[in-house]
């Protein structure tokens, strides 16, 4: 390559190339270049540029170069690469950069397309309308139509005089004044406009109407007689659409079989009463043609007229609706209950209509002749009833007397909120407090005069509206005379009359109930005669309204739990062992705590009723002292609630476990003498005791033994001497000794747990045993022998963390065997191998997808920025046109100022 400046070097490489310099004239001229040869001219200069310019081609150097290897990607040529890119993008990005906002598609603007209320036929009619109308209007300003001019009737073409058209009676005195008519202008020039009567009144003949008024009139009867046409047409379709709709139950009447004969093919007769309006007259030839011989048509036609009618079906009501209906329909029957018990006769109708004569009230000149009291009618009706006249006089009375009530049964009540209310009160009243007696968790005056009366209340009907009670009194009060199966019901109705949506106290009226219905669990569930079908009966109705207000009854269980928890401790301080103070629950609390597992969910890590309830009950288990059966079943009972407690977390209940060892220890016969002979490190406070010694089965009596499910209240109250109470508690507590060994059999510490239990249960004596504790004995040992073994063979043992090595630091460079990134990245487990291959593909998918965005998002930048610069520029353009032609402007304004004040100084000197 020739040494010099890039220009030099250019002229020589093109003067070599022989593209400039001195050409030989002596070669035949020709006509014009040869395609060829402007070919061979254009690559030699795209040779030349190549050889110039050696930044268009990139070369990476190669560290090891090794001769007879093909590598792709060594040279590159990046200028043409990125002027392919913005070509392309051009023809991709830019095309969807400026078509970007357009709304493309054929919008469809015919007349009526997008109503779905217009048919077929009144669409076309409609076009065709719109169609004459838009032609119409061309053609009385249409000066090319091939038709003469008109006037009045005449063509123009043939008048001669313009004057003498339709300016009046051509008479000589007319043609002689030159002037135009009167009539002429008081009709119809701007003196017209005059009154149909006047017009009516002229004697002179009716004018004659004009072609447009003609042709106005033919249309506008075309138009109608078409419209009426068309609204016939409809009509007809309608009946025919109607009649096919109809045609089923026709044609069951028409081809309705004889009833006497019994073939497949009999189908009942149509059932549409519209079908008999729609069937034709009896002479009709349609009828006689299609009727079968010997069918009686009338018959059929009354058969269709007095068959049923379908009805339409009501909406569906929302919660409000429906609970506002169920309140007026309580109310009404109300009512009429007490009017048929008071001897009123009142129709229903006059009731439901409201057309029944008025009262009137008491007025200062009345003599009592047509008076009625209203007293009595709202008075029935009961408390909390909307639309009920009771005065303020009435209400500050009824609350006075309430009040009295209040204060009269005062003291217990007060203390009740005291206990309910722990922080209140000195803490040396708490401890005086836990010293005291036990107390009852409801009224005990009340349970006393409930359960003593013998005699059932006669039966009397139930009325439909209750006032809501606010305590538990008022509730007794409320079903003094009402049977236990009714219970829900009055539940029910009185859900129903303070109903959320009635009324806005009705809310905590319904929180009240809520804590009146767990007094009554405790209340029916107390001795002497439990009955627990009440309290299964109302409890979907105790669990409802606990869903809706679950704080404010979770706040009333905690205060039972506390009262009970405080009764413990006033037990435990007395003396376990002593036979008076009540350290296990009775009946009355092991409902309320079944039915906290029920309301509640047992499962939650913690929970503001459950957890203190669980907490209770490992108080019962693991710190009461057993002194007799009635003991045993409450805490037998009490482990069965823990195993329904933890049926889904699987907690570990230590103090279940060991009441169960310890039941069996009390009641089945063994050779174990004292409580350090007995395996594993449970307690057994209770072992050999003087109270527990006579709880132990009497061998001679297993031939009189019955075996049956436990029964809860014969076994709280067993005697000491029962055998058969022993015998069926001792059936219970094998049986929760193999339902917690099913439970806790999943957990690492079972083989601790259950070992001593089963050589406890091998070295009972079954010889002493009834058949069916020998059986249920034997069942549940081979159960446990069962479990221990599958705990055995899953347990492993202890060992130290596995963790690698720690290595000695070296200084030692480390070698590659093969310098290969292709072998590096391969891996002996073909999954990792994959994964890592997928992984780097997608991270260079990842890298050249960002690239290819910021490449384009480049571009669309430069194309915004040239049409910003063309802005701008059109912007200066026009704006240096205005200010141009605002400067020539004042240019000549100026000259012509000066103009003028040359002129002026040219006047003052002459």
């Amino acid at each position: 390559m020739a040494k010099g400046s890039q220009l030099s070097q250019l002229k020589a490489a093109l003067n070599q190339a022989g593209l400039t310099g001195p050409k030989d004239t002596k070669k035949r001229k020709r006509a014009a270049p040869l395609e060829k040869d402007k070919e061979k001219k254009a690559a030699k200069l795209e040779e030349i540029q190549k050889r110039l310019n050696p930044f268009d081609v990139k070369v990476t150097k190669l560290k090891h170069d090794v001769g007879g290897r093909r590598l792709k990607g060594i040279t590159g040529k990046p200028a043409q690469s990125k002027q392919a890119g913005i070509e392309q993008r051009k023809k991709t990005l830019l095309k969807e950069y400026e078509e970007k906002n357009r709304a493309g598609g054929i919008v469809d603007r015919r007349f009526g397309e997008n109503d779905p209320t217009m048919s077929l036929e009144e669409r076309m009619l409609q076009r065709f309308t719109k169609e004459r109308q838009r032609a119409s209007k061309g053609i009385a300003f249409n000066l090319e139509d091939e038709d003469d001019l008109t006037h009045y009737g005449q063509s123009l073409s043939k008048l001669d005089d313009f004057d003498t058209v339709g300016l009046g009676d051509e008479s000589d005195e007319d043609e002689t004044s030159g002037q135009i008519d009167r009539d002429i202008v008081s009709k119809t020039h701007f003196g017209g406009f005059g009154d149909e009567e006047e017009e009516e009144e002229d004697d002179g003949p009716a004018r004659k109407k004009s072609k447009a008024e003609v042709m106005a009139e033919v249309m506008a009867k075309s138009k109608e007689h078409k419209l009426r046409r068309q609204m016939e047409r409809d009509q007809e379709d309608n009946v025919r659409h109607e009649l096919d709709t109809q045609f089923a139950a026709l044609r069951e009447l028409i081809y309705a079989p004889d009833p006497s004969s019994s073939g497949s093919n009999a189908v009942p007769l149509g059932t549409r009463e519209n079908a008999v309006k729609a069937l034709p007259a009896e002479g009709d030839p349609v009828v006689t043609k299609l009727l079968p011989e010997g069918g009686d048509y009338d018959q059929h036609v009354r058969e269709l007229a007095f068959d049923k009618r379908s009805k339409p079906k009501d909406r569906t009501k929302t919660e409000e609706e429906l609970a506002l209906e169920a309140k007026e329909a309580l109310e009404k029957a109300e009512r009429k209950r007490r009017k048929r018990m008071l001897g009123l006769d009142e129709s229903d109708e006059e009731e439901d209509s409201g057309k029944g004569r008025k009262k009137r009230k008491r007025g200062a000149d009345d003599l009592d002749d047509d008076f009625e009291e209203e007293v009595a009618e709202y008075d029935v009706l009961g408390a909390g009833l909307e639309g009920a006249p009771i005065s303020e006089e009435e209400d500050e009375e009824s609350s006075g007397d309430e009040d009295e009530e209040d204060s009269s049964e005062g003291d217990s009540e007060q203390d009740d909120d005291e206990e309910d209310n722990p922080g209140e009160g000195s803490s040396d009243e708490g401890e005086d407090r836990e010293e005291g007696e036990h107390e009852q968790l409801v009224a005990p005056s009340r349970i006393v005069m409930k359960k003593t009366t013998g005699k059932k209340p006669p039966k009397q009907e139930l009325p439909f509206t209750f006032p809501c009670p606010e305590n538990h009194d008022e509730f007794l009060e409320i079903l003094e005379n009402v049977d236990d199966r009714d219970v829900p019901i009055v539940i029910q109705r009185i859900r129903a009359l303070y109903h959320t949506s009635l009324g806005a106290d009705n809310k905590f009226k319904l929180q009240t109930l809520a804590t009146v219905l767990i007094d009554h669990v405790l209340y029916v569930s107390s001795p002497p005669t439990p009955h627990f079908s009440v309290i299964t009966s109302f409890f979907p109705h105790l669990l409802a309204i606990t869903n809706a207000y679950p704080i404010p009854v979770a706040q009333h269980f905690n205060a039972k739990l506390s009262l009970m928890h405080k009764n413990l401790k006033r037990g435990l301080t007395r003396g376990a062992l002593d036979p008076e103070s009540k350290t296990w629950p009775g009946i009355p609390e092991l409902s309320l705590l079944r039915i906290i597992g029920l309301i509640w969910p047992t499962s939650d890590l913690n929970h503001a009723v459950v957890s203190p309830t669980r907490v209770l009950m490992g108080a019962y288990l693991g710190l009461g002292r057993v002194r007799s059966l009635g003991d045993i079943a409450s805490g037998l009972f009490l482990c069965t609630l823990f195993l329904q407690y933890e049926a889904l977390s699987k907690r570990l209940v230590p103090e279940a476990v060991n009441f169960l060892v310890n039941t069996v220890l009390h009641l089945a016969p063994h050779p174990y003498r004292d409580a350090s002979d007995l395996p594993g490190s449970f307690p057994s406070p209770d072992f050999r005791s003087d109270s527990c010694t006579p709880l132990s089965m009497n061998t001679k009596a297993r031939k009189s033994l019955v075996i049956r499910k436990a029964e809860l209240i014969s076994l709280m109250t067993a005697d000491a001497d029962d055998e058969q109470a022993k015998s069926d508690l001792l059936l219970l507590a094998f049986h929760l000794m193999g339902q917690f060994a099913d439970l806790y059999k999943a957990i690492d510490g079972f083989i601790e747990l259950y070992e001593p239990v089963v050589s406890i249960l091998n070295n009972v004596e079954t010889k002493k045993l009834c058949d069916g504790h020998k059986t249920q004995l034997s069942k549940l040992v081979d159960t446990l022998q069962r479990l221990l073994k599958f705990s055995h063979q899953a347990r492993r043992p202890l060992r130290l963390q596995a963790h690698k090595p720690i290595p000695i630091p070296t200084y030692i460079p480390k070698f590659e065997t093969s310098n290969s990134n292709y072998l590096r990245r391969q891996d002996p487990d073909q999954e990792k191998n994959q994964a890592s291959k997928l992984r780097n593909q997608y991270k260079q998918e990842r890298k050249g997808a960002i690239r290819e965005l910021r490449k384009d998002s480049r571009f669309l930048a430069g194309v915004e920025q040239k049409k910003q610069i063309e802005k701008d520029r059109a912007y200066n353009e026009r704006m240096r046109r205005v200010f141009g032609s605002i400067e020539g402007e004042r240019a000549e304004e100026k000259a012509m100022e000066r103009e003028k004040a040359r002129d002026k100084r040219r006047a003052g000197k002459k």
